[in-house]
């Protein structure tokens, strides 16, 4: 197996024991983005981790901040911070909250986790790099359910106006939303919007860099849906909504961890 899904199931493993000794956290969810945060900040953003406030960089707005043990993970295992800092998650004093922090943690661009506000945020900063006539790229990972805001849509249709063709807007489309409203086609409705779009597997990395890098066309964003699973690699929790927001206990601990293990 390729080096770096090896690396993904230890970030794994990682998020399990600390939301076993916090009892805290959306271990699904953080699942769900684990393979997309992983191949932004290793293969496609142009950002300093131990400096990343030095321009010009790329910038990560995650809207769905709930998922934080997934982030974290990831910013850790990329020297954001030190990998041992992921044991205070949740703990008093420690700046690993249950959603990120911008004031608190280097590379986090703002604070996150009210569902529909993270791309009308991305849309600002696209504009703002626009009129500096950078070359940065403003990323924004989204959750499907987050589809269910207004502000999305108005933001959709805000960035295609100002033609920000350094937006990259990333769907986390692992269909928890499919619960409430499901999008028969929601590639087909970007595409309507005036978006470049594309569908790819979330879990498939050179896919997934792939979609990321490739020239689309000028004067447009680009709309990516990921297509995830929540909870991917846990056969017991994979896309079973009793395990959104709870965290397991020792005999739950045993069972996750052993499934990933063996798992793909």
């Amino acid at each position: 197996m390729d080096s770096r899904y090896e690396t993904i199931k230890k970030l794994k493993k990682k998020i399990v024991e600390i939301s076993y000794h916090s009892q805290e956290g959306h271990i699904p969810s953080a699942f769900s983005i684990l393979d997309i945060l992983y191949v932004l900040y290793h293969d496609v953003m142009h950002i300093d981790p131990k400096n990343p406030i030095i321009e010009p960089h790329d910038r990560l707005i995650i809207s769905k901040g709930h998922a934080s043990l997934g982030i974290y993970a990831v910013m850790a295992e990329a020297g954001f911070f030190p990998m041992q800092e992921l044991d205070t998650f949740c703990q008093y004093g420690s700046r690993l909250g249950g959603h990120p922090d911008f004031h608190k943690i280097p590379g986090i661009e703002v604070s996150t986790g009210s569902l529909g506000h993270g791309l009308p945020l991305a849309v600002g900063m696209a504009m703002a790099q626009k009129w500096k006539q950078t070359q940065n790229k403003v990323f924004v990972l989204i959750g499907d359910g987050e589809l269910n805001e207004g502000t999305n849509w108005e933001a959709f249709m805000a960035a295609k106006e100002q033609e920000l063709s350094n937006l990259i807007c990333i769907l986390d489309y692992n269909h928890s939303s499919d619960r409430a409203v499901a999008f028969e086609d929601v590639e087909k409705k970007l595409q309507q919007f005036g978006w470049n779009t594309q569908s790819v597997d979330g879990h498939d990395h050179q896919k997934l860099e792939a979609a990321l890098t490739m020239q689309y066309e000028n004067d447009r964003p680009v709309f990516i849906a990921a297509q995830t699973v929540k909870g991917k690699g846990c056969r017991s929790m994979e896309n079973n909504p009793a395990w959104h927001h709870r965290s397991p206990d020792e005999t739950e601990r045993r069972q996750l961890l052993e499934e990933i293990e063996n798992g793909n």
